[in-house]
């Protein structure tokens, strides 16, 4: 089973996770994944919020699997070594907390996921460079590349896609079309992936809202859905 939920921001929004849990105890297993997209903070900017976000992950009843958003702490996340897992390159954060890395194409049970974290901070201007905001949080090229590469490699078909802000013109369709800030490179780019992969459905975060365009793109903010 896969279960899907928007930003959770360190400790700040976990409590839909704890609430769906409850509401299904006894219902999951390690053998079932949590897939979180993105602003986790499980690498966080506050040591106490991101101790408490950790266990409280640790101690749900599935596997925890994350892409990361634009709020995370990208220096600690990426000094854990990269690992190959399920066809993908990841970090382990903890034994049962993921983060599946950007432009990697993940097979789990049979079933085929796109990630690309990444998104924009608007606001930046109030954050501190190297502390609670990272150049990282948007793509490089390399990354890019890589992606269009390993959707190359699997026929450009998957199951479904995973990402933290959405393609150009359902970001516009939802009215978000007049950003003209670096992450309008983003979203051209997964609106190129939209127009030429085959897929069954494209879940995202980052905008705070849970809304369907076209029965096909997904935010999930509140929502949580089970795959």
């Amino acid at each position: 089973m896969f279960i899907l939920c928007g930003d959770t921001h360190g400790t700040f929004d976990l409590g839909k996770v704890d609430r769906f849990f409850y509401e299904h105890s006894g219902e999951f297993s390690e053998d079932d994944y949590l897939i979180i997209l993105g602003d986790v903070q499980v690498c966080g900017f506050d040591n106490e919020s991101e101790k408490e976000t950790r266990e409280t992950l640790c101690d749900l009843p599935v596997t925890v699997l994350f892409i990361d958003g634009n709020h995370e702490h990208f220096d600690k996340l990426n000094s854990y070594p990269v690992t190959k897992w399920n066809g993908g390159k990841v970090h382990i954060i903890e034994n049962n907390i993921i983060h599946l890395m950007r432009g990697q194409v993940f097979n789990l049970d049979g079933t085929k996921f796109f990630t690309f974290g990444g998104a924009e901070s608007i606001d930046r201007n109030i954050r501190n460079e190297g502390i609670d905001w990272f150049k990282e949080e948007i793509p490089n090229e390399k990354e890019y590349a890589e992606g269009l590469a390993n959707l190359k490699k699997h026929g450009n078909r998957v199951d479904y896609i995973l990402s933290h802000t959405a393609p150009y013109e359902v970001a516009v369709c939802m009215g978000y079309g007049a950003k003209t800030d670096s992450e309008i490179e983003l979203r051209k780019y997964f609106q190129r992936i939209a127009d030429s992969v085959d897929f069954t459905a494209w879940y995202f975060g980052h905008f705070h809202e849970d809304t369907e365009i076209e029965g096909v793109f997904f935010c999930l903010y509140d929502e949580i859905v089970e795959l």
